[in-house]
């Protein structure tokens, strides 16, 4: 059996967090999170970066310890001693993830219907179908994709901040429509849109110089998209106003339609299909990764952690990932799905930060070429605050969310404890 081949660069690794990150997010759901702001929904973009900057620092250091690919459950499993944790936390990623997969390509598919009138959902399969395929011919094959659909995404969200300019100073930007209350909840959605940084650790094994270029990537993409979110959020309800802005099912088409035209609407709609699309690359590409990291940690049968001979992809991990994601295509709507997948990341996020503060006492001479700054003795403090944040925004879903993750997670056990009996002797 061989292993992974390290072809990525850190500009790669960059371009695959914001290929996630600046992916179907902020293009479907600023409209949602508007609703529920006002015009301070740049707000809620930059509480959403500060809570993803605590766990992305704790991410930025363990990756520095284990760079391999299902980073969450290596993680947990090497603080908490416990394969069982470490199983369930990589479980609740790997559904996070594919049901991501399944709605943004059904996200994909509502685009491109409208635009030539086939089934979104035979588009949506079709979609995964062709993205499956491309990250099996190669990672290095699916960066490329990544980094020319990553520029076009860019590229439409400069428009929409360009446009805004001349419209800048019109509205009170501090305007709160619902009050503190309405902007954790608008957090709690918008989080979804940063939701990528953390991905860039588990393509680690597929990283050139992973010690130094994993926290570099988490760090800069962060940073980036931080400043693109805050300025199109600006931006967006200088031009239109935001009660307006909160009832559209395509916010940013909807935006520059007002200001460009039909042109405007057209090509924001394309750049759209380009964003929503890499998001299901890029999601697809870490979702394998996870079966596969989680099948060499003996949680899932070996098989899955098998590479291809030729294209030195886990080609096995690959089409499972493809076929649950095409199940899953039927669920919900983004806004629904996303608050799911946002629970359950708030979830690993605890868990994340608990493993570097544990591993700061367990493993303390263990190499770290970046370490979380401001601590206390061992204790890294931002790292504390991640999971105080992260374990208070668990509070703002509602109870169907919770319920769902619980009946995720029961079905995790089940499956650990038949795999104990089958396939880990």
């Amino acid at each position: 059996m061989t292993g992974l081949k390290r072809t990525l660069t850190l500009s790669d690794a960059v371009f695959s967090g914001m290929g996630i990150i600046l992916g179907a997010g902020i293009y479907a759901l600023i409209g949602s999170a508007t609703g529920l702001t006002g015009n301070s929904v740049w707000l809620s973009f930059l509480l959403a970066a500060v809570l993803a900057s605590l766990t992305g620092l704790s991410y930025a250091e363990l990756s520095t310890m284990f760079s391999k690919s299902a980073a969450e459950y290596s993680y947990v499993k090497n603080a908490f001693g416990s394969n069982l944790l470490g199983f369930l936390v990589g479980w609740l990623e790997l559904i996070a993830d594919i049901i991501a997969i399944s709605t943004v390509a059904l996200a994909f598919g509502g685009y491109f219907s409208s635009l030539v009138g086939i089934s979104s959902i035979i588009v949506a399969i079709g979609l995964i179908i062709v993205v499956s395929s491309v990250n099996f011919l190669g990672v290095k094959k699916s960066s490329r994709i990544n980094v020319i659909f990553t520029i076009l995404e860019v590229l439409g969200l400069l428009v929409v901040i360009i446009i805004g300019l001349k419209y800048l100073g019109n509205v009170n930007y501090f305007e709160l429509s619902n009050g503190v209350s309405g902007l954790f909840q608008a957090v709690s959605i918008v989080f979804f849109a940063y939701l990528g940084f953390e991905e860039i650790a588990n393509i680690g094994e597929e990283v050139k110089n992973p010690k130094k270029n994993l926290p570099r990537a988490i760090i800069i993409s962060v940073i980036l998209s931080t400043l693109i979110y805050v300025l199109v959020g600006l931006s967006v309800v200088s031009i239109v106003p935001w009660n307006t802005l909160a009832e559209s099912v395509a916010p940013l088409s909807y935006v520059t339609s007002q200001v460009l035209g039909d042109t405007g609407l057209i090509m924001m709609s394309f750049i759209a299909l380009f964003a929503t699309s890499n998001t299901v690359l890029v999601f697809l590409m870490v979702g394998s990764r996870m079966i596969y990291g989680m099948s060499q940690g003996k949680s899932l049968p070996r098989f899955f952690s098998r590479v291809h001979s030729r294209t030195k992809t886990p080609h096995i991990a690959i089409f499972t990932t493809m076929v649950f994601s095409i199940l899953f295509v039927l669920v919900g709507n983004l806004l629904t799905v996303a608050s799911l997948v946002d629970f359950i990341v708030f979830v690993i996020f605890v868990f994340v930060n608990l493993s570097l503060i544990i591993l700061r006492f367990k493993k303390p001479d263990l190499e770290r070429t970046f370490k979380v700054p401001l601590n206390i003795g061992k204790i890294p403090l931002i790292s504390v605050l991640g999971v105080i944040f992260s374990f208070f925004m668990l509070f703002h879903f509602k109870l169907q969310v919770f319920l769902v993750v619980i009946f995720i997670s029961l079905v995790g056990y089940v499956l650990y404890k038949i795999g104990e009996r089958i396939w880990v002797k």
